[in-house]
This record gives C-alpha cells, sequence and structure tokens, in this order.
C-alpha cells in the first residue's frame, strides 16, 4: 500500500514562483521571441505567448494590448545593441570589425524574426516593423560606419573628402542587398573582401 506520504515524495509539485515587474516582462519578451522563431508571425498568438513565459494570457495584454505592440517590443529589446564604433588602430580592422557587428545583429535571433516578420505580416505592420529594423540596425550602423570614417580621416589612412553620406550606407545597403536578393550569410571572408575591394579603393582614393 502506498502511503500519501510517499505519493507526494514520489510526484513532487512543481512550482513556478511568482514573478512581476521586469523579471515577468522579460520572460514574455523571450518567450515572443521563441514562438516567432518556431511558428513565426501568423501563427504567434498572445495565449501561446503566455503559456511559454508560464503566466497569464491576462498579463500579456495588460501590458501589450495588440500581438503587433507585443512583437516590437521584443524585437526591440532582443536586438544586439550596436552603440560604439570599434577602435583598432586602422581604417581596415575597424570597417571589419564593424561589419561584423552589424552582421552579427543582423542574424541575431531577434534579427532572424524581424525579418521573418516582414515577410510574412500585412501592409499596414510591414511598415511599423521596417521603421524598426532601420532605427534599430541600419541607423545606428550607418552612424558607426560614419564615425570610423572621420576618425580614419584624423589618423590619415581616410581622404579628407571622403565624408558624403552615400559612402557610409555602402555596407549597410550592400549586407541588406546581398541577404535579401542572394541569400548570402556574410561569412568573414565576404566581409573582408567587401573591405578590400569596395571600401578601401573608394575611400582612399579620388574618383575621376
Amino acid at each position: 500500500m502506498v502511503t500519501s506520504r510517499s505519493a507526494a515524495t514520489a510526484r513532487p509539485r512543481t512550482v513556478v514562483p511568482r514573478r512581476r515587474g521586469a523579471v515577468l516582462e522579460r520572460a514574455i519578451l523571450d518567450a515572443t521571441l521563441e514562438q516567432l522563431s518556431t511558428v513565426g508571425w501568423n501563427g504567434l498568438t498572445m495565449e501561446g505567448v503566455a503559456a511559454g513565459a508560464q503566466t497569464g494570457k491576462a498579463a500579456v495584454y495588460r501590458r501589450w494590448p495588440s500581438k503587433e505592440d507585443l512583437v516590437a517590443d521584443a524585437l526591440a529589446a532582443g536586438l544586439p545593441p550596436l552603440d560604439d564604433a570599434p577602435d583598432l588602430g586602422g581604417i581596415r580592422e575597424d570597417l571589419y570589425e564593424l561589419t561584423r557587428l552589424v552582421r552579427n545583429a543582423m542574424y541575431s535571433r531577434p534579427g532572424w524574426a524581424l525579418r521573418a516578420v516582414l515577410h510574412e505580416c500585412d501592409n499596414s505592420a510591414s511598415e511599423r516593423f521596417q521603421a524598426l529594423i532601420m532605427s534599430g540596425v541600419i541607423e545606428p550602423s550607418v552612424n558607426l560606419f560614419g564615425d570610423v570614417v572621420h576618425r580614419g580621416i584624423s589618423r590619415g589612412d581616410v581622404r579628407p573628402d571622403a565624408t558624403g553620406s552615400l559612402i557610409f550606407d555602402v555596407i549597410p545597403a550592400v549586407l541588406m542587398y546581398r541577404s535579401k536578393v542572394r541569400g548570402s550569410e556574410w561569412p568573414d571572408e565576404e566581409i573582408a573582401d567587401l573591405i578590400d575591394q569596395v571600401m578601401l579603393p573608394m575611400l582612399r582614393s579620388r574618383s575621376g
């Protein structure tokens, strides 16, 4: 005969600690990214996110009234920060390392999720997420490439008039084009070729 004490010992209950505030919000945002990576935008539901975060759906709706709001916050919170331009002593090394950082942001879990969302959601939501990728990845990277080039001018690595905005757009534009149209995942050797074959000749010599 199994006593109640031995039965309780054999089947211990799993108790999920009650979470509040930032801890709960982080769990919900993580669950959202997980849902996006497995079922995509169309398959993601607020109920599924709540289950993944081990909370009630009311806790999700209380903070985010719509799926679009929730996904936008999850992607924005998850994208790797692009805050500082690397300073490794030379223009080639700086550009190479910064391009790798941008590539890693694009191919992080939030980066993949963001690009997947852009392919699946309707036009109104797509505009919001396009703005997110611009503000979260493209614009910060363009600003950092500008910082690297201006530092190169100060060092004497870069010609003084290489300050046009189109120059700062080149690497982000090529990354987006080759990723979206050609399906490239940008291994390090392709980044090195981009720096050596495109950027350095453009930065160090005058056209025409």
